[in-house]
């Protein structure tokens, strides 16, 4: 999932899909409410956990530890993302509780604006956009509040006064030039003195640079991921990691994880479910990359049916992609709708030889490709509130070619996608005929469950690096090239006949639905995410748009597929799906070629043309016509609530399952209950 794309997300990184209009069913599915409520240009969903009481005791036990494990760590995405955001969130939170003062007022209402985009961000910074939040409530009132407060109720260093917590938040909260970029993608900038994580201190991108490349081991088949658990910061005028773990950074929290991850491996599954455990529980003990290889490699062999993923992983945050954002994800198998991932897998071998691309690129013996479908259990830390819909893994090159890797699509959360998306009009506004719309109708939901499934299972695990190229040559523009990589090969192979054949696509059409909704998403509707006058820099946001745009552009001779004018409004048409397939496996050929030879200049060329650059006019006619629809942009979720039932003696005898709390309550009671660092 990360380094180049670790956790990544076929065709809709954090629910991009910013319409929807898919299969059958109804808003609330038999008395169940997906929607919880909408702020700002977010929507909270419910996700629903089927099978979870059918499932054995053990299993139940396994996953309420793994859940509790999850929850511990959220302090760390927060501290990660920026060394003000846990004060500034405990300060709003104190006088969302406390502040006797009016609440029905414009300032506290859009204070509470506010303080649930920071939940919903982990942070200050917009989660996708990464630009900073601008408060809608005034200074002055900011400052009164906090002053109305007991002091024991706000987030006071030992030793800190009121004043002395106002004058280190306030400027970060609302001066727009102080720390204004989560993660800044800019061209010709320093990356890491323009980002306000706190991956970096006191440290510049050429230093980062060097510093790296001075402690990799060039001739090292077997190379860790260098600076994925550690802040790299200049101290005495000395640069010094300074590591994640336990007794380093972070490790209250750690410790609780640990806690947590300890039960977990005493009610394991297997033997080598309790080895994948304990391994982890030595990573997070040490520090040791090594020990992180390890875990790695046996998690990608563990085909229990309860799994989990916990730990630094995601490394979009980080400009250069080296550090990775904590998070976690508790799940078990859909053991009915893997047989469809089982399908993919076990032909890819096939996938791989069939390919258009070089092949220097292609391997020549696929190893170990498991995919599976889960039902996600627990969302947290950068899968939280905000979710991929589809992981791949382990993210280390030299891992994933000896050792293979480990492919899901998360069914529940891409089904309450889709009926929380039921008859918004999304369709009606933007798809070109009722032909497109009927189609979308019919086969949406399961062309991009599959397209997922290809993304990740045989799109990320394909190809291979040549000898001497290292994942860090494309820098920057590592994330899309990989992330268009991954979803050129499953935009490529869903046309394919032998999908029918298989029987995992219903018919030779089927496929149109998918092809239609991601050149429409590409080339116009995700613009609704960007702010008037910026360009695209979010990684996948990017790489749909540099796919849909170089391929309107390359069929424009033939009219392949057009922008065309309709009664004022712009619509996407599609004339020729067979010449549109043929164009995505000649740009996969050249994605992979990029990748596979380090080709830096190709690789900024093919992102800065055709994935950048926003059309102001077009943009502020989606815009218009998004507006109309009262759709929000973004969505994620809220998690169900495990409560244990215990005997007399204190031992588990059922876990159960509740779908209640609300989007406020939940995370304010994960501040209560799991808030370990200052």
């Amino acid at each position: 999932m990360k380094n180049l794309s670790l956790m990544c997300i076929s065709a809709l990184a954090l629910a991009t899909v910013v319409g929807g209009c898919q299969s059958n069913g109804s808003k609330h599915d038999g008395g169940f409410k997906y929607s919880v409520e909408k702020f700002a240009d977010v929507e909270i969903l419910r996700y629903r956990v089927p099978g979870f009481e059918d499932l054995p005791l053990a299993q139940k036990q396994l996953l309420y530890y793994l859940s509790q494990a999850a929850l511990e760590g959220r302090d760390i995405i927060f501290a990660q993302f920026g060394k003000y955001n846990l004060p500034i969130r405990s300060t709003l939170e104190a006088i969302y509780t406390n502040y006797a003062g009016d609440k029905t007022s414009a300032d506290f209402e859009a204070l509470a604006v506010y303080l649930k985009r920071v939940w919903f961000s982990n942070g200050i910074h917009h989660h996708y956009a990464t630009d900073k939040f601008t408060p809608a409530f005034s200074q002055e009132f900011f400052i009164g509040a906090v002053k109305s407060l007991e002091p024991s109720a706000l987030p006071l260093q030992e030793g800190q006064s009121v004043d002395d917590l106002l004058t280190a938040i306030m400027p970060v909260i609302f001066d727009p030039a102080v720390l204004p970029k989560r993660v800044n993608q800019a061209d010709g900038v320093d990356l890491i003195s323009t980002s306000a994580n706190d991956f970096y201190e006191g440290v510049t991108q050429k230093e980062v640079e060097d510093f790296y490349a001075k402690i990799k081991d060039p001739k090292s088949k077997t190379p860790p991921l260098y600076g994925l658990n550690s802040r790299l910061a200049k101290r005495n005028g000395k640069l010094v990691e300074e590591q994640w773990r336990v007794g380093g950074l972070y490790s209250a929290a750690i410790e609780k994880i640990v806690y947590w991850l300890q039960k977990a491996a005493g009610a394991a599954e297997s033997d080598v479910q309790r080895k994948v455990i304990e391994t982890l529980i030595t990573y997070y003990t040490t520090g040791d990359l090594r020990a992180f290889d390890a875990y790695s490699i046996l998690w990608a062999s563990d085909t229990s049916r309860v799994d989990f993923i916990n730990g630094y992983i995601e490394v979009y945050g980080d400009p250069l992609s080296y550090k990775g954002s904590w998070e976690a994800m508790v799940n078990f198998r859909d053991e009915k709708a893997t047989q469809r991932t089982q399908i993919i897998s076990n032909n890819a071998q096939w996938f791989e030889d069939n390919s258009p691309m070089d092949k220097r690129f292609k391997k020549e013996k696929v190893k170990g490709v498991s995919a599976k479908v889960i039902t996600a259990v627990t969302l947290a830390g950068d899968c939280y509130p905000a979710t991929p819909i589809g992981i791949n893994l382990p993210n280390s090159r030299w891992i994933r070619e000896q050792h293979g890797s480990k492919s899901v699509t998360i069914e529940n959360i891409t089904g309450a996608y889709d009926q929380a998306s039921q008859g918004n009009g999304f369709a009606e506004e933007f798809y070109w005929s009722e032909v497109e719309i009927s189609r979308a109708h019919d086969y949406g939901f399961v062309t991009d469950n599959l397209h997922t499934d290809l993304h990740e299972c045989v799109g990320h695990a394909s190809g291979r690096l040549l000898p001497n190229v290292t994942l860090e040559a494309l820098k920057a523009y590592s994330s899309s090239l990989e992330e268009g990589r991954a979803d050129l090969f499953g935009l490529y192979y869903i046309a394919d006949p032998k999908l029918v054949t298989l029987g995992i696509l219903p018919n030779d059409t089927a496929y149109k639905a998918e092809y239609y909704k991601y050149m429409t998403n590409g080339l116009m509707t995700q613009l609704v995410r960007i702010v008037p006058g910026k360009n695209v820099e979010e990684a996948h946001m990017r790489n749909r748009q540099f796919i849909a745009r170089w391929a309107l552009e390359k069929g424009a001779a033939d009219k392949v597929v057009e922008l065309v004018k309709r009664e004022g409004k712009t619509y996407v048409r599609v004339n020729d799906y067979a010449k549109l397939r043929t164009l995505f496996g000649l740009l996969l050929g050249e994605v992979q070629r990029i990748v596979s030879e380090g080709d830096y200049e190709a690789g900024k060329n093919l992102v800065e043309t055709y994935g950048v650059k926003v059309d102001a006019d077009l943009h502020k006619e989606v815009l218009s016509r998004y507006a109309s629809l009262n759709i929000a942009p973004y969505k994620g979720f809220v998690n169900p609530v495990y409560t244990p039932i215990t005997d007399g003696d204190g031992n588990i005898t059922d876990v159960t399952v509740a779908y209640t709390e609300d989007y406020a309550a939940q995370m304010l009671r994960y501040s209560r209950e799991h808030s370990w660092l200052k």
